[in-house]
């Protein structure tokens, strides 16, 4: 897989710090809820719905395959976005955004 154009992400998450889970009941809590852009890419990538949805937008790429996953799990697309210099854009977020909501 090619993961050169994700290689931003990674580098701009490592310059970010983010907050990870007090513990797996918030992470249980979040996988309740309907999924969005605000959601912690890694609670979409442990649901292979949400999952789909953003490898279909990421051209089939698998982003826990990233080599940089662990410092961009924690925060979400929308977050990643300003960062990913111009990779996702806010069109795709919003192409995201819709499929995500049709996960019930």
């Amino acid at each position: 897989m090619k993961f050169i154009p994700l290689a931003a992400i990674g580098l701009a998450a490592a310059a970010l710090t983010a907050p990870a889970f007090a513990d797996d009941s918030a992470a249980a809590a979040t996988t309740a809820a309907a999924f969005t852009i605000d959601t912690p890419i890694e609670v979409l990538m442990a649901d292979e719905r949400a999952n789909a949805v953003v490898a279909k937008h990421f051209a089939g790429q698998d982003l826990t395959q990233h080599p940089a996953y662990e410092q961009f799990k924690t925060l979400s697309l929308k977050a990643v976005a300003p960062f990913s210099q111009g990779l996702i854009t806010d069109e795709m977020l919003e192409k995201i955004a819709a499929d995500l909501a049709t996960i019930q």
